[in-house]
């Protein structure tokens, strides 16, 4: 034994082992994740008038989130988990897509970095550490949990308006609380087109949210996607880890892939663990096949927002929550009675969550 380490230490460092090496175990398929989002959403029907121009800007998020060869989907759901934990809406998930396109390490001119591009002052002030060698912001596991309790009390503060939480998020809590009083208005019945005081690019923030959702809906109509993320993908963990301990020798002992390591946790940048901070384990999801990977080349526009025709032979369409066969209907331009016919379905039949209608 080590003269450096006491048999407890060791002990410590063999349960940790064992119960990393089972958590890496863990996996489950991106089509899970996904739906965990959609029944979480605050707003999952997409409305008539988002957004063109920032359903143009983020065409490529369901692109991004399909390549195996990439982070997204794991890190997509390791938020997921944690606003559904906290009584969230998954809207907020969209947050990161948009602050830094799902990039742990990404970093601004300005002075922002992380998943959530926090700058200094804010991470300090909701406890995400920063100091020489560890900048916590960095950190998927610091920041999310920071940004999510953050968005916990924005939540509580607006009534539970998942639009004015956001614009606190982005403007600060105060603005948009004076924004109401001048108003004259109140957080539980809020029409956001009265609000004064408000900056463009807030009010932009909730557009862009809502714009990605339903790019994102109108992806989930494609079998070509719905087969890319039916793959399974690594069930993220925040592990802590003994204090000193490399990533490289961390990984070599439990079975981790120590390229997805380094990538996840950016924040520690000499390699070395240290002060007891949680790690982000990724387990062996499998890898984009060939076949997958020719499906999202980089660069490729795969998804045009102005159509919702598809290259498939026949359009399909998964029922969502409060969605009514006239709603279908209309958003394919076709008659309720096509569509009830050509599912075998009556005018007195109850739509499922989840019943996947034949439009075609």
């Amino acid at each position: 034994m080590s003269r450096g380490l006491t048999r407890a230490t060791w002990l410590a460092w063999l349960l940790l082992a064992l119960g990393t090496a089972r958590a890496a175990d863990d996996s489950r398929s991106g089509s899970e994740i996904y739906a965990r989002f959609r029944d979480h959403l605050a707003q999952p029907e997409c409305a008539p008038d988002a957004s063109t121009r920032w359903r143009k800007h983020f065409v490529n998020a369901p692109r991004d989130m399909a390549n195996g060869d990439r982070d997204v989907m794991p890190l997509f759901g390791y938020v997921v988990d944690a606003l559904i934990e906290s009584d969230l809406p998954t809207e907020f998930a969209l947050i990161p897509f948009v602050e830094s396109g799902y990039k742990p390490g990404a970093k601004s001119p300005g002075g922002p970095a992380g998943l959530w591009q926090m700058i200094g002052v804010t991470a300090r002030k909701h406890a995400v550490p920063i100091r020489d060698g560890y900048d916590g912001r960095l950190s998927p596991v610091d920041s999310t949990r920071a940004a999510v309790r953050y968005l916990k009390t924005l939540y509580g503060m607006f009534a539970g308006d998942w639009r004015l939480a956001v614009m606190a998020y982005n403007a600060g809590e105060n603005r948009i609380l004076g924004a109401l009083r001048r108003s004259g208005q109140e957080a539980r019945s809020v029409d956001l087109e009265r609000l004064t005081g408000i900056p463009d690019i807030t009010r932009a923030y909730v557009r862009k949210l809502h714009a990605l959702s339903c790019v994102l809906d109108e992806a989930d109509d494609r079998a070509q996607w719905r087969a890319a993320i039916d793959r399974q993908v690594p069930l993220l963990t925040d592990i802590s880890v003994p204090e000193g301990v490399t990533l490289e020798s961390w990984a070599a002992r439990n079975g981790f892939d120590l390229a997805a390591l380094r990538r996840m946790n950016p924040a520690f940048a000499n390699g070395r663990v240290g002060n007891g901070r949680k790690v982000l384990a990724p387990g062996p999801g499998r890898p984009a096949s060939r076949a997958e990977r020719a499906f999202w080349p980089e660069g490729e526009i795969v998804f045009d927002v102005s159509s919702t025709s598809t290259s498939d032979s026949a359009r399909t369409h998964t029922v969502r929550r409060g969605e009514s066969a006239s709603r279908i209907a209309k958003r394919y331009r076709i008659g309720i009675a096509q569509l009830l016919q050509r599912n075998g379905l009556t005018e007195r039949s109850v739509l499922q969550p989840g019943m996947r209608l034949r439009i075609d």
